[in-house]
């Protein structure tokens, strides 16, 4: 069997262990769970790494659980802007969008911004426009809705006219991400990220998922997705400097934890990512409490954790 990993993650932050009732904790798994065999699935069958990144999102963008898609958090206007990114290690090909209020799976319209336009970025009414135009499915703001996101903005806008500070809050009620990475059987890298960004964040704020470098990067020899505080990810160009360490000679677990537990943490930066090499090699670190992940590998060793 040729040789392939991937891995997912769902978002990272101040996930206590108090907190998940059996019942809770199972969802997030089963959620996980699924998302890894729909990049699996691509793998096995000897797809191309870009393929498997984009099906897992896919998943985890439907999956409510999850802030990316249907269940992604709300604005401080009370609406939800979704963002997604892809890269195609391979050839540098790269897609993102930004702003997205009505498209259905935001992975799919990063994609067709790589493939089917001149640009790396598109957003907003023009996104969607776009979108429309290659057919992807659009959906009314319901759609999106989750009782639990409204609540967590309503208490977040309370704390905030209370005086409350942006530092204040825990990070896993603020923001959440999910994003793949893989290696394929034919050694191509690719990376995939997908989000609603961060619970009452100003209308219009652009995070680090659809900036390249940032929340995602792919090359030839590695592939990154991040999730956390994006405003730290961008300042610290987080996933191409992981990619640029291991251009310099680290391996790919030194490279992440010198940006995750070094730079980002030496700022303030919370968060976590994963990653995996063109040798097949995964890292998922976080400098929080926790990050909702899962890796699997063609040998068929598989692993799911969330603290």
């Amino acid at each position: 069997m040729s040789r392939f990993s991937i891995a997912i993650h769902g978002g990272a932050g101040t996930l206590l262990r108090s907190q998940f009732t059996p019942e809770r904790e199972a969802a997030y798994r089963a959620g996980l769970e699924a998302a890894l065999d729909a990049g699996l699935a691509v793998l096995r069958q000897g797809g191309a790494a870009l393929d498997a990144v984009q099906a897992a999102v896919v998943a985890l963008e439907d999956d409510p659980l999850f802030n990316a898609g249907r269940g992604a958090v709300f604005n401080d206007q009370g609406f939800i802007e979704l963002e997604a990114a892809v890269m195609d290690g391979s050839t540098r090909a790269a897609g993102s969008v930004t702003g997205l209020r009505r498209v259905r799976n935001p992975v799919l319209l990063a994609r067709a911004v790589m493939q089917h336009s001149p640009h790396v970025t598109l957003g907003f009414e023009a996104a969607e426009a776009f979108a429309a135009a290659q057919g992807l499915a659009l959906e009314p703001p319901e759609y999106f809705r989750t009782e639990s996101r409204w609540i967590a903005l309503q208490s977040e806008l309370a704390r905030l006219r209370a005086g409350g500070s942006d530092a204040g809050v825990p990070e896993s009620v603020k923001h959440g991400t999910v994003g793949a990475v893989a290696l394929d059987g034919q050694g191509r890298l690719a990376a995939a990220t997908s989000t609603g960004g961060r619970t009452a964040k100003w209308a219009g704020r652009i995070g680090d998922t659809p900036v390249i470098g940032a929340g995602t990067w792919a090359d030839e020899r590695v592939a990154v997705s991040g999730t956390g505080h994006g405003e730290w990810f961008v300042r610290c160009a987080a996933a191409h400097d992981i990619a640029a360490r291991v251009r310099h000679g680290a391996a790919l677990a030194e490279a992440c934890d010198e940006v995750v537990l070094g730079e980002l943490k030496r700022f303030g930066g919370s968060g976590g990512v994963i990653a995996v090499d063109a040798g097949g090699h995964i890292a998922m670190p976080f400098n929080c409490e926790g990050m909702y992940r899962a890796a699997a590998d063609a040998s068929g060793q598989r692993r799911v954790a969330i603290f």
